[in-house]
C-alpha cells in the first residue's frame, strides 16, 4: 500500500511497507512517554530485558497559547517535563532503530485557561477554523506554522514520524472534538493539505485515531487507523471486538493499531485469535510504571513472546 502523501519519502514508504508485513504475523510493542528521562521505557527494560519498538512522545508543550498564569501545578508540571522533548526524540530515532509516532494535546490555539486541551477549559471554537476570515481559523494555522518547524527538524534528518494528530473525536473532551467528528474531520484534512502541499513534510505517516463512521476522513488521507482503548485494569483481552467494530466503521482495507492503550493485550490471545493489529502503544506514567493497570507479569509475557516485537 502506498503512501497517502505521493511525494512520501523513500524512508517513509519503507516503514509503512514493514507495518503492513507486520500486520497479522506479529504485534509491535510500543510506549508513550513525553518527559526527557523516558522513565517508562526504562521501567519496560528493566522488566523484561526489552526495549520498545515503538515509542511515542508528546508536543503539549510547544503549544503557542498556553496560559501558564492561570494554569494549576499540575498542568505546569506537564507541560515542564515535556519541554525540549523533541531533542530527546530526535536522538533516540537516530541511535536506534525504532518507530517514531508523535501525538499533540493541543492547547487551544486562542483562550483558554489550564490544561486548554480539554473542552472545558476553553471557549474556543473549532467551527469557526473552517470559515475563511476567522481569527480561530488564522490562530489555527498560525499553531501548525510553529509544529511544522519541530516536524521538520525530523524531515531534514529524513527519519520518518507517525504523525497523530486530533485523537479521540469519537467523543468531546477535547476542543477538536467538542462539535462533533465531522468537525474534527475537517480539520484534520486542513491539517494533511497544509502539512503536505504547503509544508512539504514527507516524512508524515498520516494516523487516524477515532473509531467512529462520522468522523474518518477517507483512505485517501491516512495511512494508519487507530482505537484509543481504556478498559478496566487487568482485563484479559486480544481487543477483537474493537478491531471489528474498527473496519465496520471506518470500512477501510488499512493497517489498524491500537493507538493507546491502558491494559495491555494478552498476547496469548492475539496469537490465538490473530487479530491483526499493527502494534499497541501503552500510555505513560501510572499505566506503565508499577501494577496498576497491568501486572508486570503480563509486559514481561508480552515482551518474552515470539509473537511481539521488540527494539
Amino acid at each position: 500500500m502506498k503512501c497517502v502523501n505521493p511525494n512520501a519519502t523513500e524512508r517513509a514508504q519503507k516503514l509503512l511497507d514493514y507495518l503492513y508485513e507486520v500486520q497479522g504475523k506479529k504485534i509491535i510493542t510500543g510506549q508513550h512517554t513525553q518527559t526527557i528521562p523516558m522513565e517508562e521505557k526504562t521501567y519496560i527494560e528493566n522488566l523484561t530485558g526489552y526495549t520498545p519498538k515503538l515509542l511515542e512522545f508528546e508536543l503539549l508543550s510547544y503549544s503557542p497559547n498556553i496560559n501558564f498564569s492561570d494554569a494549576s501545578e499540575e498542568c505546569l508540571t506537564e507541560v515542564k517535563e515535556n519541554q525540549n522533548t523533541m531533542k530527546v526524540a530526535l536522538e533516540w530515532a537516530k541511535n536506534n532503530d525504532g518507530i517514531l509516532c508523535l501525538c499533540f494535546h493541543w492547547f487551544s490555539p486562542i483562550g483558554g485557561r489550564d490544561k486548554s486541551f480539554y473542552t472545558k477549559h476553553t471557549d474556543f471554537d473549532a467551527r469557526k477554523i473552517l470559515q475563511e476570515g476567522t481569527a480561530e481559523r488564522r490562530a489555527f494555522f498560525s499553531d501548525l506554522e510553529v509544529i511544522a518547524k519541530e516536524l521538520k527538524i525530523f524531515a531534514d534528518e529524513d527519519i520518518p514520524v507517525l504523525w497523530r494528530p486530533l485523537h479521540e473525536c469519537e467523543g468531546t473532551w477535547f476542543w477538536w472534538g467538542a462539535h462533533g467528528g465531522e468537525v474534527s474531520r475537517e480539520l484534520y484534512k486542513l491539517m494533511f493539505n497544509f502539512y503536505v502541499n504547503e509544508k512539504k513534510l514527507n516524512n508524515l505517516i498520516w494516523v487516524w485515531s477515532t473509531p467512529t463512521k462520522e468522523a474518518f476522513p477517507g483512505d485517501e488521507f491516512v495511512d494508519i487507523v487507530g482505537h484509543d482503548i481504556y478498559l478496566e485494569p487487568h482485563t484479559k483481552t486480544d481487543y477483537k471486538k474493537q478491531y471489528d467494530d474498527l473496519i465496520s466503521n471506518t470500512g477501510t482495507k488499512k493497517i489498524c493499531a491500537i493507538t493507546e492503550v491502558g491494559v495491555i493485550p494478552d498476547v496469548e490471545l492475539l496469537q490465538q485469535s490473530k487479530t491483526p493489529w499493527v502494534y499497541y502503544m501503552t500510555w505513560s506514567k501510572e499505566f506503565a510504571l508499577g501494577e496498576k493497570h497491568n501486572f508486570d507479569s503480563e509486559v514481561v509475557k508480552m515482551y518474552k513472546s515470539d509473537f511481539s516485537v521488540k527494539g
